[in-house]
């Protein structure tokens, strides 16, 4: 593994990667605003087969022995757990309010779902909605929430299931300043709107946790397989991925400002979760997603239970898109999850204008990690993402007549698109 790793870094070519009465004796503090129940719901069963459409790739992280110790090494004594200045007694579950600071009458309340066990373990934390456009998380972080029983919970959730709320309201993945909340964290409480905001969870939230699974979907019109985006050079983000079942895994180190990678930064192992496109909700990512969250809990003993272990992760190291080389309308000949060869036809593109037709072509073996949905593009649109094996070697494919193969990439230009084409 440790050769693996130390050759990955030179080849990532894809993107970088938002009352009722209590059950403690202590009284909860804080506002009479919020929620607070004794959530008594049937936990969900572990999952006994991995999502549809994820079959094993090339390498793979090899299951963990039974009785594998949770993320995190420390346990927690049992006791109260106080977020955002407020009171959550063992066995309880309280719907709280954040506010970021700075932001008087003007800011919009956010809900932040904290479920508390009875016997002591890890706090696991879910962020949704970075991105205000992006549904999928949001629904996940539901229905994980109110499957949880806090009377059989060891350790404790805290979720947040809309983070951008303001861009959540206007259907944008941004804030209303058209600043992208997920390039600003840890956040300054002195700087601007998005970086108050980001200081505002982060010390808030985020260092209440001892995990953190951050979860997005494609950009952009585009949609993403199931994955977890993940630096596997860093040994407890490696463990902690080993969670998820059978989702797969692509090896890409967090870009500086993400959420990810701030909470990383302070020890806390973070990863993203990639389910589906934009601006709506697609059923069988949510199901995927949620399949893998059981999965987790199951793994850091949050929730104690048989389980049946899923098939090996598939993992990829490498990681490029593939883009047209000329605008106009594209038309898909794959799907999400399927494996490719070199030479494939992964779709077309058709100038409406002129009736010219194009074929877009995979320059290596690999699977379709993440398409654009059919729709006008412009030529280098980041068209199709390649989760790649080792044992596949990038070599030219004939470019068509129309293509002009004698022109040299700006690395420094690369990068940049890459950070616009990102999900994360």
């Amino acid at each position: 593994m440790l050769e693996e790793e130390s050759e990955a870094a030179d080849f990532i070519a894809g993107p970088p990667e938002d009352p009722a009465p209590s059950m403690g004796t202590t009284p909860a503090v804080g506002k009479s605003t919020d929620n607070t129940t004794e959530a008594a719901q049937p936990a969900p069963a572990a999952p006994e087969t991995a999502p549809a459409g994820q079959p094993a790739a090339a390498e793979t992280i090899p299951d963990p022995a039974e009785g594998t110790p949770p993320v995190t090494a420390e346990v927690r004594e049992r006791g109260p757990i106080r977020v955002l200045g407020r009171v959550t007694n063992p066995g309880q579950h309280r719907q709280l309010d954040w506010t970021p600071s700075g932001y008087a009458g003007l800011a919009l309340k956010t809900p932040v779902e904290v479920v508390h066990g009875l016997e002591p373990g890890p706090v696991l934390c879910l962020t949704a909605a970075v991105h205000g456009d992006e549904l999928n998380g949001v629904e996940i972080v539901r229905r994980i929430v109110h499957q949880l029983d806090p009377l059989e919970l060891q350790g404790s959730l805290i979720a947040v299931p809309i983070v951008n709320m303001q861009g959540f309201l206007r259907n944008s993945r941004y804030l209303p300043d058209r600043r992208d909340l997920n390039r600003h964290f840890p956040g300054n409480s002195r700087g601007s709107s998005a970086r108050r905001i980001a200081h505002s969870l982060f010390e808030g939230v985020i260092r209440h946790c001892d995990a953190l699974v951050d979860l997005h979907t494609g950009s952009f019109h585009r949609s993403n397989l199931p994955q977890l985006r993940a630096d596997l050079n860093n040994p407890s983000v490696l463990q902690l991925t080993r969670g998820f079942g059978s989702m797969v895994v692509l090896h890409v180190p967090a870009a500086r400002g993400t959420l990810r990678a701030a909470a990383t930064a302070i020890g806390i192992p973070s990863v993203t979760l990639e389910a589906g496109a934009p601006m709506h909700l697609d059923e069988n990512a949510v199901v995927a997603g949620v399949e893998a969250l059981q999965e987790l809990l199951n793994h850091m003993q949050l929730v104690p239970r048989f389980r049946l272990w899923s098939d090996p992760q598939p993992l990829y190291y490498r990681s490029m898109w593939v883009r047209p080389m000329q605008g106009g309308i594209l038309f898909s000949s794959v799907q999400l999850g399927d494996k490719v060869a070199r030479g494939d036809t992964l779709g077309t593109v058709t100038d409406p204008v002129r009736n010219a037709t194009q074929d877009i072509i995979a320059p290596v073996d690999g699977r379709i990690l993440g398409m654009a949905l059919n729709q006008m593009v412009m030529p280098g649109f980041a068209a199709f993402h390649l989760g790649v094996s080792k044992s596949s070697r990038l070599r030219p494919v004939p470019a068509p007549e129309e293509a002009d193969s004698d022109t040299e990439e700006d690395p420094e230009e690369e990068l940049e698109e890459a950070l616009d084409d990102a999900s994360e």
